[in-house]
């Protein structure tokens, strides 16, 4: 049973890290910056898993990589979504909500 709402976070670093990117090319650290600054700070992520879900995403031929200059002039890989992610990110987006109802439906029972 997860102790802390990170534990969560395993199974769907993915699609987050999709939705993420569907506002635009990004490196890394922007990934998780964008990630914990739209939850407030509840999922923090961890760089080992965040750079696991990134080569599998390239991997699987949903984002491509290219290198690039960061914010502070330091070269940095950056990720972007494909057609192929695009359509990954909705088909997933639908099985996460489709799951929050369900469980949502059986916590709120009285």
């Amino acid at each position: 049973m997860p102790q802390d709402v990170s534990d969560l976070l395993h199974g769907t670093l993915d699609v987050l890290v999709l939705k993420t990117l569907s506002w635009g090319p990004m490196h890394g650290y922007a990934i998780a910056s964008w990630i914990e600054q739209r939850t407030d700070g509840t999922l923090e992520i961890v760089d080992a898993a965040l750079y696991k879900s990134l080569h599998r995403l390239e991997h699987g031929g949903a984002i491509a990589a290219e290198w690039g200059l960061s914010e502070n002039n330091r070269r940095a890989k950056y990720y972007s979504l494909t057609p192929h992610g695009r359509q990954l990110m909705r088909a997933e987006t639908a099985t996460w909500r489709r799951y929050v109802v369900a469980v949502s439906a059986v916590l709120e029972t009285a």
